[in-house]
C-alpha cells in the first residue's frame, strides 16, 4: 500500500514533457511562461513570424519582473531557454504530448486548426484549447481523435492566475482530463472541472455577471464608470483575494451561508427581479452549498475563520501600504 501512494512522486520526478502553444498572442506567451517555468520544454508557434519573436522578448522581460518578485526558480536565462519559437507547426508539434491552442476566438479557426492539430500529432498528445466561451462540441465534435480534445481555459495572465478550466464535451475521454489535471497541477495551476458544456464556463459566467450589473448601475445613473471600479478594487477585489462568494457569505454573518441566505436572500432576489431574473436561492440548494462549505469552514469554528480571513486581508493591506505606488493608478480615488 505505501508503494502505491508513492508512484506518484516517482512520476513527477521525470522531466516535464514537451508542449506546444500554437498562438503566440498574449495568452500563447503567458501560456508558454507557465509551463517553462514549471520545467517544460515549450515550442511556440505562430502564423505570423513576427508575432512570435515579439513574443519571446515579452516572454523574457515578463520572467524578468516575475524572479525580482522571487516567482521564478532558477536563473530567468535558463527558463527562457526551454522556449524556442518553431517556424513550422509541425516542427513545434514534434513530439509534443501536450498542445494548448491559443488562437484567435472563432469556431472556424479553431475547427480547421484542431483538424490539423489532430492529424499531425500523436495519438496520446491532449489537444486543449484557451477559448474564453466557446465549448469543445462546437470545433472538435466532427474529429477522428476527438476524444482527446479539451478546453483549458486559463485567467489572464495565468503565470499570475493559477486557475485553469478544465471544460471537457461528452466525447472527451477520462484519461484525457485526468492527464491535463496532471500535468496542469505539476505546472503549479489550479485546475477546475467544468461540469457539461456552457457557453463561458465559470470563469467568465461569474465575471459577466458582474459587468452587467456594472453597466447597469452606470446607465441608470447609481455610480460612475470610476466608482464602479473603486467599490471592487478597494472592496470586493481585497475580499475575494481572500475568499471566494459562498465563503464570504459564510464568514460575513454570524450563523454562517444558510443565516445570510435567510436574511438576505428575499433582498437579493429582489434584485435579480429588477433584470428579469428569477433564480430563487431554494431551501435545498442553499443547504447542498453550505455543506461543501462547512466541510472547509466548519461552523463551529466561525470565529477563527473569520480572525484568519482578518489576519489575511491584513497581510494584503501591508503589501499595498508598503509599496503604495503599485496598487495606484488603475482606478481613481478623488
Amino acid at each position: 500500500m505505501w508503494e502505491q501512494e508513492q508512484e506518484p512522486e516517482r512520476v513527477q520526478e521525470r522531466e516535464p514533457a514537451p508542449v506546444a502553444i500554437v498562438g503566440a498572442g498574449s495568452i500563447g506567451a503567458a501560456w508558454a511562461i507557465v509551463f517553462a517555468r514549471a520545467g517544460h520544454r515549450v515550442a511556440l508557434h505562430d502564423t505570423d513570424a513576427d508575432r512570435a519573436a515579439t513574443a519571446l522578448a515579452e516572454i523574457e522581460s515578463r520572467l524578468a519582473e516575475l524572479a525580482g518578485f522571487g516567482l521564478v526558480e532558477g536563473d530567468v536565462a535558463a527558463v527562457l531557454g526551454r522556449v524556442r519559437v518553431a517556424a513550422d507547426l509541425g516542427e513545434a508539434l514534434e513530439d509534443a504530448v501536450y498542445v494548448q491552442e491559443c488562437v484567435v476566438e472563432s469556431r472556424e479557426v479553431k475547427r480547421e486548426l484542431f483538424a490539423e492539430l489532430d492529424r499531425r500529432t500523436g495519438p496520446d498528445a491532449v489537444l486543449a484549447s484557451s477559448t474564453s466561451m466557446i465549448p469543445c462540441s462546437e470545433f472538435a465534435v466532427e474529429l477522428p481523435g476527438r476524444a482527446r480534445c479539451l478546453v483549458v481555459h486559463p485567467g489572464n495572465p495565468p503565470y499570475l492566475l493559477p486557475v485553469a478550466e478544465l471544460a471537457p464535451a461528452p466525447f472527451t475521454a477520462p484519461e484525457t482530463i485526468a492527464r491535463a489535471r496532471a500535468l496542469l497541477s505539476a505546472a503549479g495551476m489550479v485546475p477546475v472541472l467544468v461540469g457539461g458544456e456552457n457557453e463561458g464556463f465559470i470563469f467568465n459566467r461569474l465575471q459577466g455577471a458582474l459587468l452587467r450589473e456594472a453597466y447597469c448601475l452606470v446607465r441608470d445613473g447609481v455610480a460612475s464608470p470610476a466608482d464602479v471600479d473603486l467599490v471592487v478594487s478597494a472592496g470586493l477585489g481585497r475580499r475575494w483575494a481572500v475568499l471566494g462568494p459562498f465563503a464570504t457569505a459564510e464568514l460575513n454573518t454570524r450563523g454562517g451561508i444558510e443565516r445570510h441566505a435567510l436574511l438576505l436572500g428575499p433582498a437579493y432576489a429582489r434584485m435579480g427581479a429588477e433584470r428579469g431574473q428569477d433564480d430563487p436561492w431554494t431551501p435545498d440548494l442553499v443547504a447542498r452549498v453550505a455543506s461543501s462549505v462547512h466541510e472547509s469552514l466548519p461552523a463551529e469554528e466561525w470565529a477563527e475563520h473569520v480572525s484568519r480571513r482578518d489576519r489575511a486581508l491584513m497581510r494584503l493591506e501591508r503589501a499595498r501600504r508598503a509599496d503604495p505606488e503599485l496598487f495606484t493608478g488603475f482606478t481613481r480615488t478623488d
